[in-house]
């Protein structure tokens, strides 16, 4: 049994070997510096156990233990309540392990690399972050990330599709788990000549709000920016499987190529989905930023992450939440997709 914590919201996380949960889902009732209870199958040999606290905490005594008659085990766990910064301090020195050697394996829909595709026309996958094991962030009224990232990828998927001159891929459909070098795959599979990354993440700064549009990069235009990257880029790790260190020739040439043609392409999208959007939503301050994201890292299609807006505050908990902000928000990406599509057309590029 192995277990590990995670921030945004504060969570203990508890991966469990070839366990069978004798639990009426009805009887789990959070309580006391514990806010939510959530537990599934990781993958064949792995099941999960999450839970939410109310704030940060710390923990005390953590045991798994027989039961009295012999059939079956209990886990013991005492917790109390902590500051963020003891939280935080937890955080850095724990030494994060995975539990799971389950590699993930979608069938077609995920290849090893661009395929033939003579009838190419401009391609767009859209990948609505997180799913399955893997909620994401919480918002304050307990909307879970994955929801409101698959409600929105298919209101824009429908949108495109409505125009009839994209071909419209999604990388999940469903709640699922998707490795994050799975969602970059999707892409390369399908020759994209774009990727769309959807996020809606939480913040310390409650008052903070609007969307913002990142780009890649070696290094972040801002620590916000940073932070946002380093917590999306612990979701392989988050479901639990095997996290592999990056060959650091390999990733200084695919930042290198990055920063060729496919990252202008990037940078162009972003300048005008930004331009886009600010006609209808909410945009933070500086809402075109980048970090090195790694579901934004395919050396050959221009790809940009959307955080929609944060589920730490409670009015862009709501909108998020909204059919007619949704509408608004996915009919200007559709028309800066469509200023983008036109340009690439026009400079010889594109599909």
């Amino acid at each position: 049994v192995k277990w590990f914590l995670l921030r945004g919201p504060h969570r203990l996380v508890i991966d469990l070997p070839n366990t069978r949960f004798a639990i009426n889902a009805k009887d789990v009732k959070a309580r006391g510096l514990v806010r939510s209870v959530r537990y599934g199958d990781l993958g064949e040999a792995v099941s999960r156990l999450i839970l939410t606290g109310k704030g940060p905490f710390a923990v005390d005594r953590f045991d798994v233990l027989k039961n009295d008659d012999g059939n079956g085990y209990r886990i013991a766990i005492d917790m109390s309540a902590a500051s963020v910064r003891e939280f935080d301090a937890a955080l850095a020195n724990q030494a994060l392990t995975t539990g799971s050697t389950v590699s993930s394996d979608k069938g077609g829909r995920v290849g090893t690399g661009p395929v033939s595709n003579p009838g190419h026309r401009f391609t767009v996958v859209i990948d609505p972050g997180h799913g399955g094991i893997d909620g994401g962030a919480e918002g304050m009224n307990g909307t879970v990330e994955k929801n409101v990232t698959l409600a929105f990828a298919k209101e824009l998927r429908d949108k495109l599709a409505a125009v009839g001159k994209y071909d419209v891929f999604m990388t999940r459909e469903t709640d699922q788990f998707l490795r994050l070098d799975d969602r970059v795959r999707i892409a390369r599979q399908h020759e994209a000549d774009l990727l769309i990354s959807i996020h809606a993440d939480t913040i310390r700064v409650k008052g903070l709000r609007g969307a913002t549009v990142y780009t890649v990069s070696d290094k972040a235009s801002d620590p916000e920016a940073q932070a946002l990257a380093d917590r999306e880029n612990l979701s392989d790790q988050f479901a639990g499987m095997e996290i592999k260190d990056d060959n650091k020739e390999v990733t200084d040439i695919l930042i290198d190529l990055i920063r060729r043609e496919t990252h202008s392409f990037s940078m162009s999208f972003a300048q005008t989905l930004v331009g886009q959007l600010s006609t209808s939503v909410g945009l933070i301050n500086n809402p075109q930023r980048s970090a090195s994201f790694k579901v934004l890292k395919a050396p050959d299609v221009p790809s940009v992450l959307v955080e929609l807006g944060y589920l730490s505050n409670a009015k862009d908990e709501a909108q998020l939440l909204s059919a007619d902000w949704r509408g608004k928000a996915a009919q200007s990406i559709t028309n800066a997709i469509a200023l983008f599509a036109s340009a690439k057309a026009g400079a010889g590029t594109g599909g």
